[in-house]
């Protein structure tokens, strides 16, 4: 039975903040195991005083939707504490926001992904909290992909942006309190920082395998199926392919009007992927790119979650809508996570190389090739950061 840092908060709460006051970075998947919500268990605890609430993207309720919908901060009704947007004026945390507090506590659900935002409000709220000299607190949560498999290309310092302001791969096999780690250690050495671990948690568990309820972290990410797809079917975003956003199985479906599905499928069967088969289809996004027109496309059905690649899949993807459909235009144009002059997939990817791969037609597996050597770069430093077995 795993349990997560929030079900140990009581417990394991650091001796040198107790009685701290602290700000709560929360979402509505932070909840313990029997689905209490972390600011009622923070408001009534006697280790700290909660001061202040904070919201990352989509919200503190997980309210608003997709890139660059913004919200703004309120009074929390149930508490009539502050609650501060870390996604609206602000991405982080203000001296002011920060003013009545001692200690940062970060309780979000990650899903194991570096273009997924909550990791990369961590960064910007450790690094506001080590100029204003406050504690960060990360509750860890599991990676729900497993900790054991990483995957894809490593964002370039020119690339850096909000889906990745410091190298990480795409699927990083890290849990939140790890990826803190890996900060505290390389970029904020002064900063007063603490993991509560989870206890149970293995690198191999998937998180149906955890024994913990399924809460949306973002408005779409409703399943494991969609956090399994999601480290490549985001790539998406970056193209003007829909990535399934208003329909029930987002990420996991795909296509585009100008896309006969039999001809997309036949062709991604060709690269023999593992552990995936694509099923024809034709649908009707309700919001979002082509909202009310009939796409073509295909859906996702992951037959072996062991062997399944989801970078490799979703540029198979790419590859083969570049090959069959030429004339068409595939790369989004910006803006995009408030970057307003590179493209998208590029922001995504980490760099203009995966795109400018795709339009000269190179192998998928030589890609592959080229993608798993900055892995494997990573993933012998990545080792050091690693709190579980």
């Amino acid at each position: 039975m795993v349990k997560t840092g929030l079900d140990l908060f009581e417990k394991d709460w650091p001796k040198s903040l107790r009685g701290a006051r602290v700000g709560l970075v929360a979402h509505p998947a932070s909840v313990n195991r029997r689905l209490e919500d972390a600011a009622a268990l923070f408001y009534k605890s006697s280790r700290s005083k909660l001061s202040a609430l904070f919201g990352p993207q989509h919200g503190i309720y997980g309210q608003t939707q997709d890139n660059m919908i913004e919200w703004e901060g309120f009074k929390d009704e149930k508490t009539g504490l502050p609650v501060y947007s870390l996604y609206g004026e602000h991405r982080k945390p203000t001296p002011a926001m920060l003013k009545d507090i001692d200690a940062l506590v970060i309780d979000l659900q990650d899903v194991g992904a570096r273009y997924y935002t909550f990791i990369w409000t961590m960064e910007l709220c450790m690094q506001a909290c080590l100029e204003e000299n406050k504690a960060v607190v990360v509750l860890d949560r599991p990676n729900p992909i497993g900790g054991h498999l990483t995957e894809g290309t490593l964002v370039t310092r020119q690339y850096s942006s909000f889906v990745g302001l410091r190298p990480l791969p795409i699927r990083h096999g890290m849990t939140i309190g790890e990826i803190g780690l890996y900060l505290w250690e390389m970029f904020h050495r002064g900063l007063s920082f603490n993991v509560i671990k989870m206890s149970g948690w293995k690198r191999s568990h998937w998180f149906d395998q955890c024994g913990l309820p399924w809460v949306l972290p973002s408005p779409n990410m409703p399943t494991l199926d969609t956090a399994i797809v999601y480290p490549g079917m985001c790539l998406l975003e970056g193209t003007t392919l829909s990535e399934g956003r208003g329909t029930t199985r987002p990420f996991e479906i795909f296509g585009a009007p100008f896309i006969n599905p039999d001809k997309l499928a036949g062709r991604l069967s060709e690269f023999r992927l593992r552990g995936v088969v694509f099923r024809p289809l034709y649908f009707q996004p309700t919001f979002q790119k082509h909202s009310g027109k009939i796409c073509g496309g295909a859906q996702i059905h992951v037959t072996d979650r062991q062997k399944f690649r989801p970078f490799k899949t979703a540029v198979a993807i790419l590859k083969a809508v570049n090959e069959l459909y030429p004339e068409e235009k595939l790369w989004r144009d910006p803006p995009y996570e408030y970057e307003e002059e590179k493209f998208p997939i590029d922001i995504l990817s980490g760099s203009p190389e995966l795109r400018q791969l795709i339009e000269t037609g190179i192998a998928l597996d030589e890609m592959e090739r080229w993608w798993n050597r900055q892995c494997k770069a990573f993933d012998e430093a990545r080792g050091r950061f690693l709190i579980y077995d």
